[in-house]
């Protein structure tokens, strides 16, 4: 079964090592853009459910701006602590100008 996909940015929106922040049904999604290629985890930090997205982007890696957490946007894996826990990762397509995102999570990303 194929996974649904829903549009919740414009790639326009969100620049060259940017962030953007959206809520999905009940899901807090992170996009990244990184080189041009977007990645989506959960914008909820696994330590203490803080909002990622007044957090910190540097390269690949968003840092949590409560306890200083960090974790990878291309495998949302715990990086730095305190956080033990994995956030979770969204697939991401780009059809034109439209970010699309399935709340589908990748498997072994938990």
């Amino acid at each position: 079964m194929t996974p649904d996909f829903f549009v919740v940015a414009h790639a326009r929106d969100i620049g060259h090592g940017r962030m953007w922040c959206v809520r999905l049904n009940t899901h807090h999604i992170l996009i990244a853009n990184i080189k041009g290629t977007y990645y989506a985890v959960g914008g909820l930090c696994t330590h203490e459910d803080v909002s990622l997205c007044t957090g910190a982007l540097q390269g690949e890696t968003v840092k949590c701006p409560l306890h200083g957490s960090r974790f990878s946007v291309r495998t949302g894996a715990v990086l730095d602590g305190p956080a033990e826990d994995a956030l979770m990762v969204y697939p991401v397509r780009v059809e034109g100008d439209d970010i699309l995102i399935s709340l589908q999570t990748e498997a072994g990303c938990l």
